[in-house]
């Protein structure tokens, strides 16, 4: 006679479930020319104080432009005009989404912009600090990987800009 297996000693394991949250994002690579040099926004925000290109949440009913000009201004504290798209980086990262931890698959839209007026100094409290440098220092300066490629990304569309 088999032995039945015994339910009682059986483990039941429970896997948990993470949710996986979509988000788009959109921002921009601000540059000016002064007398001197090519220079591009970048900001560093609270509470970690790490560098990083202006950007944010696509908000319901906005397009990745509209929202980019707007995190833009609100965080670097300047109006810029949109030139062309650089690049949409895609990547994942785990977060906090109302009290319960969350799996975010993230698209930010990066847009090449011009500076058109206001002043770095004019930015949000969500920022610690909004400056102007040279594109070099910015992306020695920037946190993220992904940023710092968006940024030579955009001096190459730029030079081939001026080339036309």
């Amino acid at each position: 006679m088999t032995k039945s297996p015994d339910k009682s000693k059986e483990k039941t394991e429970e896997k948990t479930v993470i949710q996986t949250v979509e988000q788009i994002s959109a921002g921009g690579a601000v540059f000016r020319q002064t007398d001197s040099a090519l220079e591009v926004a970048i900001i560093a925000v609270n509470p970690s104080n790490r560098w990083q290109l202006p950007k944010g949440i696509v908000d319901e009913g906005e397009t990745p432009e509209i929202a980019a000009l707007r995190e833009v201004r609100e965080e670097a504290g300047i109006e810029a005009e949109l030139v062309e798209l650089i690049e949409k980086v895609e990547y994942w990262y785990f977060g906090t989404q109302s009290g319960k931890r969350v799996r975010f698959h993230k698209f930010v839209h990066f847009y090449l912009m011009k500076n058109v007026a206001g002043n770095v100094a004019n930015h949000d409290h969500e920022v610690s600090e909004s400056c102007w440098v040279k594109p070099e220092e910015a992306i020695k300066m920037l946190a993220f990987k992904s940023e710092k490629e968006t940024v030579e990304k955009a001096k190459d569309l730029l030079a081939k800009l001026q080339e036309k």
